[in-house]
């Protein structure tokens, strides 16, 4: 049972990370379409969501890198190590990760007002 509940929230937790890794690039495009028309207003509203939805998804994704990590104990690992398709899969998830963290770097160069990207980028 408790690994079925741990199921459940891996899931709820992964889908809400993907929701932030899609959306939050959308946020960036609107923030540098806002900054290239000179529209000061709805880039500082860009940047309080860009912000929110960053540690929303920052969250999320070690809630589910947590759960995930429960159902490879509980799914006797060593039974699933020999098997590819768990490698590839937690390949992805690091390269996943890796992306997030370059969303995050994303966010600190509009904070600071050092982005040098368009809205076409």
């Amino acid at each position: 049972m408790l690994y079925l509940i741990w199921k459940a929230l891996h899931i709820i937790f992964m889908v809400s990370w993907f929701a932030v890794l899609f959306y939050l690039p959308r946020l960036y495009v609107y923030h540098a379409l806002a900054l290239s028309e000179n529209d000061d207003a709805s880039a500082s509203r860009l940047h309080i969501m860009e912000k929110k939805f960053y540690r929303l998804g920052h969250i999320a994704m070690g809630l589910s890198w947590l759960f995930g990590l429960l159902l490879l104990d509980a799914g006797h690992y060593a039974y699933l190590k020999g098997q590819g398709w768990l490698h590839a899969k937690l390949a992805l998830i690091v390269l996943l990760s890796a992306y997030h963290l370059y969303c995050g770097q994303i966010n600190r160069h509009f904070r600071a007002h050092h982005n040098i990207k368009g809205h076409v980028f």
